[in-house]
């Protein structure tokens, strides 16, 4: 689908399939997820601007290349986004962190917003939207509606796993923020979960399965 990017990298597949196994530890879920999450993180950022400054090297004076702009945000909706942030913060240890708390109302399958807190100055920060899962969209939509209406312009969602139903649903109601996805599965099931999938990664996450 054109309206998501898959990261294909070799071993974002191969840590993937270790997570999806119904037999994988909550102890190696968590850690194959950091692991994961740095590779989604380096894939989703490899596009940013570059300035140079004045350095010193142990032999010379010279241009140097380094980010352009004020540091990034990792928007983590809570709770199974902040499976996400370690990995990332590993690779941006500089990143500012920001909160969306929503959860999905299990007969509407609507979103219900609880918690929101963000940096300043959202609106000159490239902003990435973290959750492992984008399956009906709606936590995600409800998300990057609260993001932009504190000011946030430039974002970007990054996934594990994306349903074509999701992928549909948050194209529409946010056409310019792109998504980027580790795969993207077949379908939904009755009870909005994705299939194949790997389960509630919340659950898996924290061992609360």
């Amino acid at each position: 689908m054109s309206k998501a990017t898959v990261i294909d990298h070799p071993l974002v597949q191969h840590k993937l399939t270790i997570m999806r196994k119904k037999d994988t530890s909550t102890g190696g879920f968590r850690r194959l997820l950091r692991e994961i999450s740095t590779l989604l993180c380096y894939e989703v950022t490899r596009d940013l601007k570059l300035t140079t400054e004045t350095i010193e090297t142990p032999m010379v004076e010279m241009q140097a290349p380094t980010l352009e702009g004020k540091k990034l945000v990792f928007a983590s909706i809570l709770r199974a986004g902040n499976g996400l942030l370690e990995g990332m913060l590993d690779l941006v240890p500089s990143a500012r962190v920001a909160h969306v708390g929503v959860y999905r109302d299990h007969d509407t399958l609507e979103a219900i917003e609880y918690f929101f807190k963000a940096p300043e100055l959202l609106e000159d920060r490239l902003t990435i939207v973290v959750d492992p899962m984008l399956a009906t969209g709606n936590s995600s939509i409800a998300a990057v509606d609260k993001l932009k209406e504190r000011g946030a312009k430039n974002l970007r969602f990054l996934c594990l796993l994306a349903a074509p139903e999701g992928i549909e649903n948050f194209a529409k109601a946010h056409p310019d923020v792109p998504i980027y996805t580790a795969a993207i599965d077949s379908h939904l099931n009755e009870q909005g979960y994705i299939i194949p999938g790997l389960g509630d990664a919340g659950d898996r996450i924290y061992g609360t399965k």
